[in-house]
């Protein structure tokens, strides 16, 4: 008996695209990912040169065998929060998987979790079985909690562009409670509550209208909060990420600069926070203090923007 396999991957997430060239006091040209702190003093001609990269997967799915002849599909979660996953065939002959697939897991923060076993359902013919891979960001028992959120923005006026529900891009239930707050690039960006940085993306430098292009690539944060609700500051600049993903961060801490990129038709910062309720995305509605303490009042499906 023998078993052919093929894998499939889902959930897409930000790769490091920078190489630094520099000059050293001796007229050598060097290439490298960073420049070194022991040669930054005494180089000169620093430059930053951008290469075009397309995100890596923040999750894995390996296929192992055992000894029993079954086979063992095994997620790795490189986010540092937690991870759904459901494992499905797209294609299987004389095979069937231990829990029966679709199967689903929770996959921790940085860790692995057997999804399923597959194995023969009559070991005296071969079998082939092709599998697919779909995550979402959270935990499914997250139980979200009722806090004011500070403003994610340090300015001295706050204006909202577009509201819960608004009809530019604020249709899904992903977004449907997202606030697209008003902000010249540059705009420092805050944590809006106390988490850890969960996932980020910097290195895009595109915008537009074109949903399907840019629909999915603005640079952003996702922010772990400890009830299980996560926030998304979207939009930002490129290179305008100034945390690293495991970091904790407090509220009012600047995580970023408000930017103009991805699906948008000009700067502002996309703040929305989400839970995962079972393998889909939902943004909830928050209440959010407002300059000088009172709750900013967000209004319902502006169509501005």
């Amino acid at each position: 008996m023998a078993l052919g396999i093929a894998l499939a991957l889902a959930l897409p997430a930000a790769s490091s695209n920078k190489v630094y060239r520099w000059t050293d006091r001796n007229g050598v040209v060097h290439y490298g990912d960073r420049v070194p702190d022991t040669v930054k003093a005494q180089a000169r001609d620093i430059r930053v040169i951008p290469v075009r990269a397309e995100p890596g997967a923040v999750v894995r799915l390996r296929v192992e065998g055992d000894a029993s002849g079954g086979y063992s599909a095994i997620a790795d979660n490189t986010l540092a929060g937690p991870l759904e996953v459901m494992v499905r065939f797209t294609r299987s002959r004389n095979v069937a998987g231990t829990p029966p697939l679709p199967a689903e897991a929770v996959v921790p923060s940085l860790g692995s979790a057997r999804v399923t076993r597959i194995a023969a359902l009559d070991p005296y013919h071969d079998g082939e079985f092709e599998l697919q891979l779909d995550a979402m960001p959270g935990d499914p028992t997250a139980q979200p909690r009722d806090v004011v959120y500070q403003l994610p923005l340090r300015q001295k006026t706050s204006r909202i562009d577009q509201g819960y529900g608004g009809r530019f891009s604020h249709t899904d239930p992903q977004n449907r409670y997202a606030v697209d707050f008003a902000a010249d690039q540059g705009t420092p960006v805050l944590a809006a509550r106390d988490g850890v940085v969960m996932q980020v993306e910097r290195d895009f430098d595109k915008a537009g209208l074109n949903l399907e292009k840019y629909g999915g690539r603005a640079n952003f944060v996702r922010i772990l909060h400890d009830d299980g609700t996560m926030a998304v500051y979207a939009h930002l600049q490129e290179g305008g990420v100034l945390v690293r993903v495991g970091q904790r961060v407090r509220a009012g801490q600047q995580i970023g600069l408000s930017g103009n990129t991805g699906f948008t038709t000009g700067p502002h910062l996309h703040f929305v926070v989400q839970v995962n309720r079972g393998m889909r995305l939902e943004s909830i509605p928050v209440r959010i203090a407002g300059v000088g303490g009172s709750l900013l009042r967000v209004p319902v499906d502006t169509g501005a923007h």
